[in-house]
């Protein structure tokens, strides 16, 4: 049984093609600005059984095309990776390709099976400099680089996520320092700038929970334009999301 807080279907912006986007339930990490702060908490969500979401998959694939099929977000997945092993082995049975979308925290013998399985990893990088990555999310970043580097050498396809937010994440020297440690990196498919957005405010009201960032501005265009050219600088596969 796995966690299940919501599905999506038809997604866009989670991995390539048409894709059915699995939510589970829970992370450790606390970023400022996450849009499901329903997610974070390990207790909620609906046990689901394995045969369910395959059944699921299945029944969407028609609409994955060649580049399609589904991918596990969150929350964070690799808090129930034990559950997503024989889930993933499943999908690959019938010829879905599967990606995950996670912010590299954490690491076990479940959590790198998980990645050996995955056929792409969509991996969120909140900020190079840690302090700052502490104070956004909670917790340090080493272990996000540690999974960046085994993704690298262990050949494994994954494209960077990058949010934009001003006054956090939007300092040139970090994302200099960023590019100069991934430029060679020969695994990273894609670089993805996230704009911030406000779109989950309305998820604390409902909680009863106080926004961080309520008093954070969205990105200018200025500033995205001025962030896409410094990661041009270091990467030929740049994207604003």
């Amino acid at each position: 049984m796995i966690k299940v807080h919501s599905y999506e279907s038809m997604g866009t912006y989670d991995g390539p093609g048409l894709r059915l986007v699995v939510f589970l339930q829970g992370c450790p990490f606390r970023c400022l600005y996450c849009a499901n702060p329903d997610t974070i908490p390990f207790e909620g969500g609906k046990e689901t059984c394995i045969e369910d979401i395959v059944s699921r998959a299945v029944n969407q694939k028609p609409f994955f095309g060649r580049k399609g099929g589904v991918t596990f977000s969150g929350g964070e997945p690799t808090v129930q990776a034990k559950e997503l092993v024989p889930l993933l082995k499943s999908l690959k049975e019938e010829g879905i390709h599967t990606c995950i979308d996670t912010n590299g925290g954490l690491w076990n013998s479940h959590v790198e099976e998980v990645f050996g399985l995955v056929d792409l990893v969509l991996l969120d990088v909140k900020q190079f400099n840690d302090g700052r990555h502490t104070y956004l999310t909670g917790r340090s970043n080493s272990q996000t680089l540690r999974t960046a580097l085994w993704l690298e050498q262990h050949g494994k396809p994954f494209w960077m996520r990058y949010v934009l937010v001003p006054g956090i994440s939007d300092f040139e020297d970090d994302i200099r320092a960023l590019g100069e440690h991934f430029k060679g990196y020969k695994m990273i498919q894609r670089v993805e700038i996230l704009p911030y957005h406000t779109l989950g405010v309305h998820k604390y009201e409902t909680l009863g929970q106080e926004y961080s960032l309520k008093d954070t501005p969205t990105n200018t265009p200025e500033q995205l334009d001025r962030a896409k050219a410094l990661f041009d600088e270091y990467f030929d596969c740049v994207m604003m999301n």
